[in-house]
């Protein structure tokens, strides 16, 4: 997770400014503009030696396709990216960003879902009874069990013979509200963050197609 070591104590950004960073940057790369202020090479890392205070937290799936920091044109220091197939919830990654929240005052959280997610279709397909296309292990079973009763009610509400875009798009945007609600009540440090010290934890989906991040409504 790196150090907690920190620079001089700052005010944190407030998560209404954050998030529109994060809007700000997926503009810029959706337009193909490489900001200027993005912090890379040596000087970037002799400054961020000693401590991090990102600005924002991220939840995001392990895909190869979808690297925050450049989704969000960000650089060093900027992100503390949490990734894991299906941006599932679990103990370890409620850990992660407790440990981001608390030790650098990082106050938004986006868990961001992603469209042609392996572990929303695998899911799916577990839930209609087909034929995965890769080895099931209990490991590969742990993701989907954990993405599992989001998607079953997307299924159960919609129907299995509904179109299969819907169900995996509605069923990633399930998944993800389903995070989002174990990072907000799973957790008694961030649950009194969220009510005491403005922390906003947000859902979001990317389109692989077209570059765009969209932010869900708070709730």
């Amino acid at each position: 997770m790196g150090t907690s070591k920190n620079p001089p104590a700052v005010p944190a950004m407030p998560a209404d400014q954050a998030l529109q960073r994060l809007i700000e940057g997926n503009r810029r790369f959706v337009d193909d503009i490489r900001s200027e202020h993005v912090a890379l090479g040596k000087r970037a890392r002799a400054a961020l030696a000693d401590g991090q205070r990102p600005f924002a937290i991220v939840l995001t799936c392990s895909d190869s396709r979808v690297p925050a920091e450049l989704i969000f044109d960000q650089g060093l220091g900027d992100l503390f990216v949490i990734r894991v197939a299906g941006n599932v919830v679990a103990p370890s990654l409620i850990g992660s960003v407790e440990f981001a929240a608390a030790a650098f005052g990082t106050r938004l959280a986006v868990v961001m879902g992603h469209s042609r997610c392996g572990a929303i279709e695998a899911t799916v397909g577990e839930l209609l009874q087909e034929e995965y296309g890769g080895p099931l292990t209990d490991n590969i079973r742990d993701i989907v069990e954990r993405c599992r009763a989001p998607v079953e009610t997307v299924v159960s509400v919609a129907g299995r013979s509904a179109p299969r875009d819907f169900l995996l798009r509605e069923a990633m945007r399930a998944n993800v509200r389903n995070s989002c609600d174990h990072l907000r009540h799973g957790s008694r440090l961030l649950e009194r963050l969220c009510a005491e010290e403005q922390m906003v934890i947000v859902g979001a989906e990317y389109a692989l197609e077209t570059g765009v991040v969209t932010f869900f409504e708070r709730t």
